[in-house]
């Protein structure tokens, strides 16, 4: 027999079984009901979807492909209107597709879908429009070769009816509490259906380790999310839904989830704070602050796509500032005109170059990078710098585990690569 995506949570976690970032994040666009009038359709982001009796409450819409597929397999599931669409938070992965619905809505001649969210929604979106060029250059970055062009050219879908602090949600037979929680954004919505014990979480579990920390996106709230998931633990949920990531079933299976993912952040935020009022400057914290090896190990916790380190420098920023407490840095000189001293005194940008390729060869690879980095600033015109910068960044790539890290090293290495091998032109 297949195995249900429910009993494969429930083999991850009681048995702390690891198969994977695939296996605990489906995103596959099948649809799977999860229990008695809640459909899931897995994507990026997920889009939940629940029987309230002569319509649906849809929880994200993810972007146009997925929303697709999910129009398609709500038909088969559930033939009755989509009466609201509930955003969890402005992320484009969860609010993208909403234009399909409401244009398959329209095609149909039914009423168009509410869409619901909480206030900072709408102002997230209007962020969208003034940095589009940014999130795409960012985006692609990020995500690499997954990333599509354009996706962040949206003629967005604003939320109609918004709240604050919480609001109660009365589709046909279907009572739901909709609360607002920040963590990975500042406006994020949870929604708790009590009478079926559903808790929808959005992207607070995400089956990895919590996205707080993202390099190049805006501020992360790691205290408020680790409160949030304390609040959720309380609610006693008997079904978790996240946004990414397998469903969850049994109160003290999830409570375990939910426990460890509290714990892992609060420690992160308590150790940076302490070494702050201490005095310690940013440096000394990032290579000091650890999360316990046994919690990054859990099958739903593994730094897959975010990662501690990046946890540390966002609760920095969030409590101190930009600046790292190096005073050579709060007013620096150009990178150039310093990657040019250093190879002066190296003996030039090729020294520098064949000194980073020992040291990745000897496993130092953070200094590797630095000192491959003064080279190519130093002389960026040189195909050998370059070619050695391809290779530092390659193996570094290789020895990362987050997503994030493991793109931004891929990005450099692919950016010296084309300086080496350039694209022929096109016939």
């Amino acid at each position: 027999m297949t195995e249900s995506l429910l009993e494969r949570s429930a083999r991850f976690i009681d048995g702390a079984v690891y198969e994977g970032p695939e296996s605990v994040n489906p995103v596959d666009g099948s649809f799977h009901e999860i229990a008695d009038g809640l459909g899931l359709v897995c994507g990026f982001s997920h889009i939940w979807s629940l029987d309230a009796g002569e319509g649906l409450v849809v929880v994200d819409t993810s972007q146009p492909d997925f929303a697709s597929a999910a129009v398609e397999h709500l038909r088969q599931w559930r033939d009755v209107p989509v009466d609201t669409i509930v955003y969890t938070h402005g992320h484009m992965d969860h609010v993208s597709g909403s234009r399909v619905f409401r244009d398959d809505a329209a095609g149909r001649r039914r009423s168009l879908p509410e869409v619901v969210a909480h206030d900072a929604v709408g102002q997230r979106l209007d962020r969208y429009g003034i940095t589009r060029g940014y999130n795409e250059v960012v985006n692609a970055r990020q995500f690499g070769w997954r990333y599509r062009a354009g996706s962040f050219d949206v003629d967005w879908i604003k939320p109609q009816v918004t709240y604050s602090d919480g609001l109660d949600l009365e589709v046909g037979e279907t009572r739901m509490q909709l609360i607002h929680e920040k963590g990975e954004t500042d406006d994020h919505t949870i929604a708790w259906v009590p009478q079926q014990g559903i808790l929808l979480t959005g992207d607070l579990i995400i089956w990895a380790f919590p996205n707080a920390g993202n390099p190049q996106k805006a501020q992360r709230y790691p205290a408020e999310w680790a409160a949030a998931l304390r609040r959720m633990i309380d609610l006693r949920p008997s079904l978790l839904a996240p946004a990414h990531g397998l469903p969850i079933a049994g109160a003290e299976r999830i409570g375990r989830v939910l426990d460890d993912t509290a714990t892992a952040l609060e420690g992160l935020v308590a150790d940076t704070l302490a070494m702050m009022n201490g005095g310690a400057p940013l440096d000394e914290i990032l290579h000091t602050v650890r999360v316990p090896q046994d919690l990054l190990e859990r099958p739903y916790l593994r730094p897959s796509y975010d990662e501690p380190e990046f946890v540390v420098r966002n609760i920095w920023r969030l409590y101190g500032g930009w600046h790292d407490a190096n005073p050579a840095r709060l007013k620096p000189a150009p990178e150039a005109a310093v990657a040019a001293e250093v190879a002066a005194m190296a003996g030039g940008a090729a020294a520098l170059a064949r000194r980073a390729v020992e040291l990745c060869e000897a496993g130092e690879l953070r200094l590797a990078c630095q000192l491959v980095e003064w080279a190519a600033q130093a002389a960026p015109a040189d195909t050998e710098v370059h070619a050695a910068r391809a290779e530092v960044y390659r193996i570094r790539r290789g020895s990362e585990l987050s997503l994030m890290a493991r793109n931004i090293f891929r990005d450099a290495h692919c950016a010296s690569k084309a300086r080496v091998q350039p694209e022929p032109p096109p016939d």
